[in-house]
Parts: structure tokens; sequence; C-alpha cells
């Protein structure tokens, strides 16, 4: 078995920090710098879940001056870090990796990488599933006589907020291991408290969707089974001691 690196100044350190996160302002920079040109285009991708909804001959508006120009380049933004993000848990995982044992870093690495899937994989599901379902509801309930006329700004300020939340809710497997992993809990205690995550995970969805049975539903059922996928390979993230004291409490 290697062992991490011995004792190093914390300056060593610092600097190793520094130098990561240079490099990681540098890969957003650049993806930003590729991806201005096509600023309008990527917003027109952003708001057709609310463009597709709106009643026919009403449209997006812009209240401010300069929105129409600041408000395409601050998405783009915002896109060029969430396209970096792989590269961002790669520096991450560089600048940690040396301070671990071979075997954690075997265990370290699928999480790092299937964080940046889960993340992905929520804002897809944000776009794809809810975001029809929210602006839907949201304009169809509109009183009579009011023209919905959704500023550009605050749609971006509104989507970029359920883009994060959704991410973030992704990574419930990821959360759930490394918990089990650092001994903040185990899967045994996990499993006694399912009942409580269910009714979480219901509660989290009425809390994010529009008030219906359906919408809350189709977000809760996600998280409920990628709770589920955590817990699963949570077990083999538990030291092996753990393992065989739960397989034998089981097996009682």
């Amino acid at each position: 078995m290697s062992h991490p690196q011995g004792e190093q100044p914390l300056i060593t350190h610092l600097i190793e920090l520094r130098t990561r996160l240079l490099r990681s302002l540098a890969a957003i920079v650049l993806v930003f710098l590729a991806l201005v040109y096509f600023s309008n285009a990527i917003y027109d991708f952003v708001a057709q879940p609310l463009l597709s909804q709106l009643p026919e001959g009403t449209s997006m508006i812009a209240t401010d001056v300069a929105t129409p120009f600041l408000t395409p380049i601050k998405l783009t933004l915002v896109v060029a870090f969430f396209a970096a993000i792989p590269y961002l848990l790669y520096q991450a995982w560089a600048f940690i990796a040396p301070g671990l044992y071979q075997h954690e870093r075997r265990l370290i690495m699928p999480l790092v990488a299937s964080s940046a899937v889960l993340f992905y994989t929520g804002m897809a599901f944000a776009y794809y599933v809810v975001f029809p379902l929210v602006f839907g509801f949201f304009t169809s309930t509109a009183p009579t006589g009011v023209t919905v006329a959704t500023d550009i700004a605050s749609y971006l300020d509104f989507v970029l907020t359920l883009f994060f939340a959704f991410g973030v809710a992704f990574e419930i497997p990821v959360a759930t291991i490394l918990l089990c992993w650092t001994g903040v809990t185990t899967p045994k205690s996990l499993k006694e408290k399912r009942p409580y995550v269910i009714v979480g995970v219901f509660v989290v969805g009425m809390l994010l969707t529009p008030p219906d049975v359906f919408s809350q539903t189709l977000l809760a059922i996600p998280m409920w089974a990628l709770w589920e996928l955590g817990l699963f390979f949570a077990r083999f993230y538990v030291r092996k001691e753990e393992r065989q004291e739960d397989a034998s409490q089981e097996g009682g």
C-alpha cells in the first residue's frame, strides 16, 4: 500500500492551491472567449422553454438600456463555468490526491467523474422536464387582461437558480456516499431513515415545482431514486470492518 506524501510546508500547499485556482480561472476564461460570439444564440436556447409557452403575439422584454447586451454575456459566463466543471473537478482532485492512499484515490476518482455527470443530468432534467411544466403553469394562470411579458434579466436569474438547484439536487448519490465514507452515518442508519427521506423529497418537490401533484412527483421520484442509488454504492465506501459488522447484524 502506498502512503500519502510526507508533510509539506504550508507555503508549498498555498502555492499549489494558487496554481490550481489560476488554471481553473484560465479554463473558464478560455471557454467564455470561445462562446461569447454565440451569446445571443445561447440565450435564445435557454429562453425557448418560456417563449414556447407565451401567448401568441407576446414576447420577452428588456427594461434597461444595457440589458439586451449584458444579459446574454452574463449567461455565457455562467455557461463557461458550467462547461469547465469537469476540469475544475480535476484540479480539485489533483490538489488533494497526493494526500490520499492509493486505495482512496481509486475510490475518489469515480466520485469526481460522477459528480460532473450528475450535475449535467440535473440541469438537463430541469431544462427538458421542469421548465416546460413550470412556465406552462405560470403563463396559464395569468389573470384576464394581464399580458405575460417577462424581463430577460429576471428570467435569467430565475432559470440560473433552478439550473443550480437541480444540478446540486442530483448530487444526492455523491453526498450520500461521502456521508457514509467519512463516518458521519452508515448505510444501515440511512436505511432506517428511509421513510423520512421519502417525505423529505416530496416536500422538496412541492417547494421547487408548481402546486400540482404531477409536477411534485416528477421531481420527487428521481430524487428518491438517486438517494437509493447513493445508498447502494455507499456500501463499497465504508471500511471493511463496518461492512462485516452490518452484514452480521443483518444476518442475526
